[in-house]
């Protein structure tokens, strides 16, 4: 067929040359060396294992009598002691924490007033100095009365007689567990969107109603960790309620060291593990408060320790396998 004049022919493009091949090797990305991290890595294992040493070979301190002391009746008698101080002071400390928060945030300048300074005094007196002044009541006033303010009493009764070792220990590390629990409280209400507030005054719902559903709630997510955080320096602070004659674990082994001079130092290693049990389970539970109210404000949950446990064994059997492949 004769091209159309004008028509300009196209040149046939040649033929695309393929690449040479060129033989492809496995290159492993080597990690950067961190000299500081090893040496740092080595020190503390040394130190650990010296500190270890220590105590399994130091006669001094007597492991055969810290597991005569572990689980005699008197060590438990003191824990359950030490555990429902505890369990008071926590939830009446909390509890007084919320009327001091809801007073400082009142607009009353009175209540205002009264709250900050109570959290101040309390935040400002050592715990042992309210539990001896507590101890020491009845000293000050005999007799307790109720009735008419600067007026006629209705009925008055024996402070010395209410005032228990326990009923001592008890008031004393709630008070000042309210002036800390107030501040945690304050914070997590504090924590919550302006927003929340402006729409449900926008609904005409009640202050009270507003607190109970929306507010607060809110306000938890806040709180409850924090708070139960501030239980493991509770758990430690109940060791002072020993000054108020109360045998609790610390109260116990004091005095099973004052009639056994020669254990006095596993009596110390019995009361420093147990201790330490007590603050390793509030700290598990609060690291599952924490992982609860984390819903909604993470997009995924914190592993669990068994979750980290069960994904370090499985990166080490891949590395393996990637191992054993080159």
């Amino acid at each position: 067929m004769s091209e159309p004049p004008g028509a300009v022919a196209l040149a046939e493009a040649p033929p695309a040359v393929p690449p040479p091949r060129h033989r492809l090797t496995a290159q492993r990305v080597q990690p950067l060396r961190r000299p500081g991290r090893w040496i740092a890595t080595a020190v503390v294992l040394v130190l650990a294992a010296q500190f270890v040493h220590g105590l399994v070979t130091n006669p001094f301190y007597q492991w055969d009598r810290f597991g005569y002391w572990f689980l005699r009746p008197t060590i438990l008698d003191g824990l359950l002691i030490t555990l429902e101080v505890t369990a008071w002071s926590a939830v009446l400390g909390l509890l007084g924490g919320i009327l001091l928060a809801l007073a400082r945030l009142s607009r009353s300048p009175v209540l205002r007033a009264a709250s900050w300074t109570y959290v101040w005094a309390l935040r400002s007196v050592p715990l042992i100095v309210v539990l001896l002044f507590l101890y020491n009541f009845s000293a000050l006033y005999k007799t307790l009365s109720v009735g008419i303010p600067f007026g006629p009493a209705f009925f008055s009764f024996d402070e010395s007689r209410l005032a228990t070792d326990m009923a001592i220990a008890v008031i004393g590390l709630s008070l000042n567990e309210a002036a800390y629990a107030a501040e945690v409280v304050r914070g997590g209400i504090l924590s919550v969107d302006q927003g929340q507030h402006e729409a449900a005054s926008a609904l005409g719902l009640p202050k009270g109603y507003q607190f109970r559903r929306i507010v607060f709630p809110q306000a938890l997510r806040s709180i409850t960790p924090n708070y139960v955080n501030q239980l493991i320096g509770l758990v430690k602070s109940t060791s002072l309620v020993f000054y108020v004659s109360l045998l609790d674990l610390f109260g116990t082994a004091q005095s099973m060291g004052s009639t056994y001079p020669g254990d006095i130092v596993p009596l110390l290693l019995v009361v420093t593990v147990w201790y330490l049990i007590l603050t390793s389970l509030v700290s598990v539970i609060q690291f599952y408060v924490e992982r609860y109210y984390a819903r909604g404000a993470t997009r995924s949950l914190p592993p669990t320790p068994l979750q980290k446990l069960r994904t370090g064994l499985r990166d080490l059997r891949e590395r393996a396998r990637r191992e054993a492949a080159v």
